[in-house]
């Protein structure tokens, strides 16, 4: 019979979610413990995720900057850069990364268990390390975060070399001519923007009518207009049929008739839930049909002591939201209760190159709503920190209701997209008038700053109502 042990809440997985969650119980007076079956905490974020792709990204968009910098002309005569280079920069950066994590959890105490976890039952699960040695663990409550990996449909062989996913390109060995890439959500776009930034030729294919057709549209004009302009080829509205290989590329059959031949496939369309072979049907969890785990606005699930954060359990999947997830199932057990007010205005980023950020309402959700709402838009090439460091593409607009002046969205496409909608983030969670698009007229913002977008975007927007 295995050791058993006993803790107040068990948390499974070491991403943001189940960080956010470990440490709110560990502060909170609980005693947890987190399982982790990788060999290193951080979990899909920090190794295949968010953070490996975002400093890809970054040694990129460096990369890209030199080359086209007139100081720099006589020096990148004959320089190159080889995709294999740019990818060991993350890979420091993942360590440093794992690092720190590692010390959150030995400064609270909190006991890290390497293994596979099983449920038993509702109060019990299994955990099996890589030499085979099982241990039980009982406890009150459970959080599940053990995140999604990336969808493998059937008749695919992602065994292939020349066939990638989301966490098999980041070992690529060499930087390919061409490329498609099946699925033009946020992994698929953040993708094509890097790697046409390395000449690469690619083929972008989108299972959907529009690109990100979450966001308001005017911005997904700029994005598609954007790529187009830098050589991507975004065909919409098309299914795969199936796929063949050689030794020296990969073909897409399209069901519309069309081939696409190239020398890799990135298969970016979808993702599964973490679920398989977790003993979800032993201790009585719902399950979809992707492998996420349906939950109620507690992130509880159809089992009252055990809870499911972060990208298992589907929409927004974004590390900052899994994270207050994590925090939120936390505080249910804790105190009973969780203070939705938290979740809302949450913002959206997507690392492409220029990013894209945004938060609030859109204009299709505000003319269906009808709400009387008005537009103040900043574009970037008028601001003058945009033409100092030469990143002139881009806009802010800032959605505000006509009559009551109430800032309603923000959405920033751009350089610094990410950290700019911050401010408008900060604004919106205000009540009352202290939430109007008045404040960015009568802030003063350091100059030359992209944040100066806010009041040339408010002046713009007060001069469509008076």
């Amino acid at each position: 019979m295995p050791p058993l042990q006993r803790f107040d809440v068990v948390v499974i997985g070491t991403g943001p979610a189940g960080e956010g969650a470990a440490m709110k119980l560990a502060k909170s007076g609980k005693s947890v413990v987190i399982v982790e079956r990788f060999q290193r905490v951080g979990g899909g974020c920090t190794h295949w995720g968010t953070i490996p792709s975002k400093a890809l990204r970054e040694a990129v968009r460096q990369f890209a900057e030199f080359r086209s910098h007139p100081l720099f002309k006589s020096e990148r005569r004959g320089f190159k850069v080889d995709l294999a280079s740019i990818l060991e920069t993350a890979s420091s950066v993942v360590s440093r990364q794992v690092e720190m994590r590692r010390g959150f959890y030995d400064r609270n105490r909190v006991p890290v268990l390497e293994g596979h976890a099983k449920f038993i039952d509702s109060k019990t699960i299994e955990v099996t390390d890589q030499r085979g040695l099982t241990k039980h663990i009982t406890a009150d409550s459970f959080i599940i975060a053990v995140g999604t990996r990336p969808y493998h449909p059937p008749g695919v062989d992602f065994d292939h070399p020349r066939i990638l996913d989301s966490d098999k390109i980041l070992s690529m060995k060499e930087t390919p001519r061409t490329m498609t890439i099946y699925g033009a959500g946020v992994i698929g776009v953040e993708y094509a923007s890097i790697l046409r930034t390395l000449d690469i030729k690619l083929n972008l294919v989108n299972t959907r009518t529009k690109l990100l057709d979450f966001l308001d549209d005017e911005i997904i004009d700029a994005l598609a207009y954007h790529l187009r302009d830098r050589g991507v080829i975004i065909r919409h509205n098309e299914e795969a049929e199936k796929v063949t290989t050689t030794k020296k590329g990969v073909t897409l059959h399209l069901k519309s008739g069309k081939k696409l031949s190239t020398e890799y496939l990135l298969w970016a369309n979808g993702r599964t839930g973490n679920t398989q072979d977790l003993g979800t049907d032993k201790a009585g969890i719902k399950v979809d049909h992707r492998g996420l785990i349906v939950v109620d606005k507690n992130y509880r699930t159809s089992v009252k002591n055990i809870y499911a954060v972060g990208d298992v359990v589907g929409f927004p999947s974004l590390a900052s939201a899994s994270y207050d997830q994590g925090r939120f199932a936390a505080t249910h057990i804790v105190d009973g209760k969780c203070d939705q007010r938290l979740i809302k205005n949450m913002p959206t980023g997507i690392f492409t190159n220029p990013e894209i950020s945004s938060v609030g309402a859109t204009e299709k959700e505000l003319t269906k709503a009808k709400v009387p709402y008005e537009v103040g838009h900043s574009l970037f090439r008028s601001l003058a920190r945009a033409q100092i460091t030469g990143r002139t593409s881009g806009m802010l607009k800032i959605l505000f209701n006509r009559d009551t002046l109430e800032v309603l969205g923000v959405h920033c496409f751009g350089d610094q997209a990410a950290e700019i909608v911050h401010i408008g983030q900060a604004v919106m969670a205000q009540k009352g008038k202290a939430n109007s698009l008045e404040f960015f007229v009568n802030t003063t913002f350091n100059y030359p700053t992209m944040a100066e977008a806010y009041r040339v975007a408010a002046l713009n927007g007060l001069n469509r109502v008076f």
